[in-house]
């Protein structure tokens, strides 16, 4: 299962969050903070997953506050079956955090169809694109994962699916502004003057002012 996925930039701003566990605030945004100084100095040689508390001490620096952080990391999770699966895309990382169920080349692949998506849907995606269409970045993810799992690693079906989502929203866009621009249809109608009494022999008709209803 899947317990979270992270995404931030190499300064460690947050630009993608999502828990998949209750996990009170204040412990989200340690796990963050730890999770960027585990995968910040990784070198680049250095294979892109590593396991909490059982698999840092062989793949991460031998250093005794890398495994420290990894302890911690594997106690705010409440356990110690979590690994830490990332891939590093120009100034962004995208990191899994998940359980021993999980293949770490199946995640991977997956990092990687969660990133193509993007950019096939934002064409040639970047930071920007995570801060200011966050809602679409986090319907891709839904598309994607689930509830913690895996709900579709087809592409083109992913893209279909936002698409479809997109020219729906587009379309209740327009039928919720139809009754605003009906009425601004007819405030905009020159209608003639319309007379205040009319008189048919002896009765006296007096028409009331439209205008307070228009």
């Amino acid at each position: 299962m899947i317990n979270a996925i992270l995404v931030f930039n190499n300064h460690g701003k947050p630009r993608l969050v999502r828990f998949y566990q209750h996990l009170a605030e204040e412990v989200q945004q340690q796990i963050i903070r730890e999770t960027f100084h585990l995968v910040l100095k990784r070198d680049d040689h250095i294979c892109n997953f590593l396991e909490c508390g059982r698999g840092a001490p062989g793949l991460c620096p031998p250093l005794p506050k890398a495994l420290h952080r990894s302890l911690c990391l594997c106690s705010l999770f409440g356990g110690s079956d979590y690994k830490l699966i990332y891939r590093h895309y120009a100034t962004l990382y995208f990191v899994f955090c998940v359980d021993s169920s999980e293949s770490e080349l199946g995640i991977l692949d997956l990092i990687q169809v969660f990133v193509e998506t993007l950019d096939k849907c934002f064409e040639n995606v970047c930071e920007l694109d995570l801060i200011f269409h966050m809602d679409k970045v986090h319907h891709i993810l839904q598309e994607v994962v689930i509830g913690g799992m895996v709900l579709e690693t087809n592409m083109n079906e992913i893209v279909a699916q936002v698409e479809a989502q997109s020219k729906l929203e587009k379309a209740e866009g327009g039928l919720s502004a139809a009754p605003s621009r009906a009425v601004s249809a007819v405030k905009n109608i020159n209608l003639p003057e319309i007379p205040r009494n009319i008189n048919i022999g002896d009765i006296n008709i007096k028409v009331p002012n439209l205008s307070q209803f228009m």
